[in-house]
């Protein structure tokens, strides 16, 4: 009987068991059938808000194209992206300046600090630093600061060649009166001078001279802030760029002199390089006059630093605070990749900063991934395009078959960004790598460690091998038709 018994409580048992499990079963393909159901709902929500734009999750949204155009003129052009991030970013914008040969960015200053990376071309930069003129001559890949608030002009010197900017724009110190705003030292009629807004006889007193004069001055540019340097009928500012150094600083000094200290005491700036500093110096002390301020930074060049990474397949350069001194002020850096045909920046991951890109030369593609696994971008970009990345989200750059693929940007910090790499030889599923990491994919240890030693490249990966095989039959093509067309011309 109690043998009857036990046998009756396993049988029992045995079917208790067997239903658990199948209620588990089917709870679980209950679970993923809802899970793959919102899955898809989400995935074919995001195809629709990048078809239509809308949305803070398209295509669109990591593509900026929102330019504005700030100044339009014949000698030259200034254009604004607007970015976008979340709160915790500082507001920066991208900026693109171009100049036309021979002309002049006449003196300003901004509410809105600068980094300058001169893409193409030669210019000879001036501004106010240290309570001195200082001139800085720039060329291709120089990347130069102007802090908030400093007074400063632009001449394209190159021989017969445009002028091309890109800028970050700091906006974290402007009035709120648009992406930034400019305050012209010089200017007429347009651009208006911050002069103009005084009393005539606050000027006729500051200047020391009739309003008639003054009028004079005042009234001639009417061109808009870039103005040509006409060396066979000079205007009142190819003049003064003819003058010495420290002619054209007491030049800017009569100027500044017509402020009032309390109409600018909202620019800030650090205190080297305050422009209440700078009215204080020169309304009160001596001024040292000098040919060069070796106080002041020099320009970095981008295109002297030895690679960060470099292979057969493309190199990444980082230039950061420990790099270049303005930059800690800053609190911004600039990188610049190059990848070869076909080549990929591994799928990565910035766990310090927002990153933004421009694409300088070349086609490619850039690949954004939400946190939950869906794409959040999927686009073909060319040169000219501007996207951005923000923190935390894994992507990857990849050139197109067509050839080199090459972009600059700045990211919104000077500290080392340090990106963390998901796939390559350097990835961190290789620190990852054990029974934890196996555990969460469902495998075994043996199946991911050949998955993962298969890549024996980091950082920048090559083409596809059947790419890589496509593209070393064109070329075997293209030498053979050279050869016949070589032959087929020394029958002649």
């Amino acid at each position: 009987m109690v043998v009857r018994n036990r046998g009756t409580f396993l049988l029992l048992l045995v079917a208790f068991c067997y239903g658990v499990t199948m209620a588990m079963g089917l709870r679980e393909e209950k679970d993923q059938a809802r899970w793959r159901s919102q899955r898809e709902e989400m995935i074919n929500k995001r195809k629709k808000e990048s078809k239509s734009g809308s949305g803070r999750t398209g295509e669109n949204w990591f593509l900026l194209r929102d330019y504005k155009s700030i100044v339009e003129t014949d000698a030259g052009a200034v254009r604004v992206v607007r970015t976008r991030g979340d709160s915790k970013n500082r507001p920066m914008h991208i900026g693109f300046v171009t100049m036309e040969p021979n002309t002049l960015f006449i003196p300003q200053y901004l509410d809105s600090s600068l980094i300058l990376f001169l893409h193409r071309g030669q210019a000879r930069l001036g501004y106010i630093c240290n309570d001195e003129l200082t001139e800085r001559q720039l060329g291709d890949g120089d990347v130069y600061r102007i802090p908030a608030g400093s007074a400063f002009y632009l001449e394209n010197t190159g021989e017969g060649s445009r002028l091309e900017i890109i800028s970050s724009i700091d906006a974290s110190d402007s009035f709120g009166m648009g992406l930034f705003q400019s305050f012209f030292i010089g200017g007429g009629t347009y651009p208006t001078s911050v002069l103009s807004g005084f009393e005539p006889q606050t000027l006729t007193t500051s200047f020391n001279v009739s309003m008639d004069e003054i009028r004079k001055i005042m009234s001639k540019t009417r061109r808009g802030p870039f103005v040509h340097v006409n060396e066979k009928s000079p205007s009142t500012w190819t003049k003064f760029l003819k003058q010495k150094q420290g002619d054209r600083l007491q030049h800017l000094k009569r100027i500044v002199e017509t402020h009032r200290e309390d109409e600018i005491s909202q620019v800030q700036e650090q205190p080297k390089f305050s422009w209440r500093r700078l009215l204080g110096s020169m309304l009160g002390q001596k001024i040292n006059l000098k040919t060069d301020n070796n106080k002041c930074p020099q320009a970095y060049n981008l295109y002297s630093k030895n690679p960060d990474f470099s292979n057969n397949y493309g190199s990444s350069i980082a230039l950061e605070r420990s790099d270049y001194s303005p930059l800690r002020h800053a609190g911004i850096g600039v990188y610049l990749v190059n990848l070869t045909a076909g080549a990929m920046m591994a799928p990565h991951v910035n766990p310090v900063a927002t990153e933004y890109g421009i694409v300088l030369r070349g086609t490619g593609r850039i690949q954004i991934v939400h946190p939950n696994g869906t794409s959040a971008m999927n686009a073909k970009v060319r040169q000219g395009d501007v996207f951005w990345i923000p923190r935390y989200f894994a992507f990857c750059q990849i050139a197109s078959n067509s050839g080199p693929f090459e972009f600059f940007g700045f990211t919104t910090s000077a500290h080392r960004n340090r990106p963390q790499f998901l796939v390559g030889a350097n990835s961190l599923l290789h620190t990852l790598n054990g029974p934890e990491l196996a555990a969460s994919l469902g495998v075994s240890e043996e199946r991911v460690k050949r998955v993962l030693d298969a890549q024996h490249e980091s950082v920048i990966l090559p083409a596809p091998a059947e790419t890589r095989s496509e593209e070393k039959e064109k070329k075997k093509m293209m030498e053979k038709l050279a050869k016949l067309m070589n032959a087929g011309f020394a029958k002649f």
